[in-house]
């Protein structure tokens, strides 16, 4: 989302190389640069007027000191704005239970989707949720949250008999609290554009059931428009945190660095996908630091520590030693990073590398490599010597692909192997001899695995390649 504001920042920076003191003078034309980007990014006008305020007043007159450079020293200066501008810290949710919280804002923000979401990530946590149908306008909505319940095994609650929403919202929290429920989502209904009668219908749904969180669910496609929304229903309701949707698009993002500084309300939650996991905590601090083309190392191991089984990979790790791994083990290895979102995703976590496009033919030539590997009997996948010109071309009919395909996938393979053999019998020496080569040639020395990689060697010269 941030990837037109991340270029325009990254460029502006490079005006300071070479400069031992940052003035008013060299900085004058490298803020005017980063104001530009800030509004062509649709953060809201008076909101990048006074962050570029603030950056001047920190850097002017500051010495560059010898270890850092003046890019390196505004950057710095910069990445603690951001933070500031996007709410220091992070802001958790009320601790009272049973927790009633109420999704408000416009139709097609997200709202009933990030509800089940929301509902999914604190059952994860220990709560006991129950969902509350309370849009009774939008086609469909009541049963998009039954089948999202579903999907997360969640109660809920739905009422067609009646379009009295305050009075659905009353029965919906009898009956939560009946069942034991100790985290109650309500999931109102929204406009396509804000009117009376839907602030009027959720001030009295409010006053009914008394909710203890109040959460503006916010496109981040909508641009400035967004900061409006959110004045507007806090002004109505006392919004107590807002939820940023498709922060995983291409559309600017400046709504996400207006919102907290127009309203004063903290952005608590995100949605990074369409997958009802694919939404976190929304952390300031790291966030920043993404925009600054610095990556989210933070969230990508943590994305890690929860999708990835441990055990499975310290096994896959032992074999990999021992250099005894096969097709199964380079399937799971496979199946291990989808878990962690899209390809593009993942980049956009690494440092360096959220500008990287990741097209839709890596993620098809994994689909490609899984399929080949399917094609392949048991003891074909434990035993890769036994591939044959024969067995090959029954692969590839049987997988939809190439022969030259199949012929790929298989070379990769036995690089692995050859590498894995190396480390294991050559001992320190080796060691340290392959990741020279490796170094001097940008990561040629470690094999492409499947999908069309370089390895995780060569992250630092892919040039749009896979990471793995």
């Amino acid at each position: 989302m941030f990837e037109s504001l991340t270029d325009k920042l990254t460029s502006a920076m490079r005006q300071f190389r070479g400069n031992a003191k940052l003035t008013e003078e060299n900085m004058a034309e490298a803020l005017k640069e980063v104001r530009a980007a800030l509004l062509s990014a649709d953060v809201h006008f008076k909101v990048a007027r006074q962050f570029i305020e603030r950056v001047k007043k920190k850097c002017v007159g500051q010495d560059v000191l010898k270890t850092v450079s003046p890019g390196q020293q505004i950057i710095k200066i910069i990445n603690d704005e951001l933070i500031e501008l996007l709410g220091e810290g992070t802001t958790e949710l009320s601790t009272k239970k049973p927790l009633k919280i109420m999704m408000v804002g416009l139709q097609g923000g997200g709202k009933t989707t990030t509800s089940g979401k929301l509902a999914k990530r604190l059952k994860k946590e220990g709560s006991n949720p129950y969902l509350v149908a309370c849009d009774v306008y939008r086609p469909a909505a009541i049963d998009q949250l039954e089948t999202v319940a579903k999907q997360i095994e969640v109660p809920c609650y739905a009422n067609r008999g009646t379009k009295d929403v305050p009075f659905i919202g009353e029965l919906g929290l009898s009956q939560a609290q009946g069942a034991g429920a100790d985290l109650i989502i309500f999931d109102t209904a929204g406009r396509l554009q804000i009117d009376d009668q839907l602030i009027d219908e959720i001030k009295e749904l409010k006053a009914r059931i008394q909710p203890d969180e109040v959460l503006l669910v916010a496109d981040g496609a909508i641009g400035q428009e967004a900061v409006n929304v959110a004045k507007t229903f806090n002004e109505a309701v006392e919004l107590t945190g807002i939820v940023m949707t498709k922060l995983d698009g291409d559309a600017r993002g400046g709504a996400a660095l207006s919102m907290k500084a127009i309203t004063g309300v903290p952005i608590k939650f995100a949605g990074m996908g369409e997958k009802l996991d694919e939404f976190d905590v929304f952390h300031p601090d790291r966030m920043a630091s993404r925009i600054l083309g610095m990556g989210d190392v933070v969230s990508l191991v943590e994305k890690a520590q929860e999708s990835i089984d441990q055990n499975e990979a310290e096994k896959m790790a032992n074999r990999m030693m021992e250099a005894d791994f096969n097709f199964d083990d380079m399937l799971n290895q496979m199946k291990q990073v989808k878990k962690l979102g899209s390809m593009q995703s993942i980049m956009s976590m690494m440092p360096g590398m959220s500008n990287m496009k990741i097209d839709d033919k890596a993620e098809k030539q994994m689909k490609r490599s899984e399929a080949i590997i399917l094609s392949m009997t048991v003891k074909e996948r434990h035993k890769p010597t036994l591939l044959n010109a024969s067995r090959r071309n029954r692969i590839a009919r049987g997988s939809g692909v190439r022969i030259s395909e199949v012929n790929q996938l298989v070379k990769q393979f036995q690089q692995m192997r050859k590498m894995m053999k190396k480390l294991k019998g050559g001992g320190k020496g080796n060691m340290r001899k392959m990741m020279k080569e490796m170094k001097k040639n940008g990561g040629a020395g470690m094999p492409n695995l499947p999908g069309g990689g370089a390895g995780m060697g060569g992250l630092g010269g892919l040039g749009g390649k896979l990471p793995f």
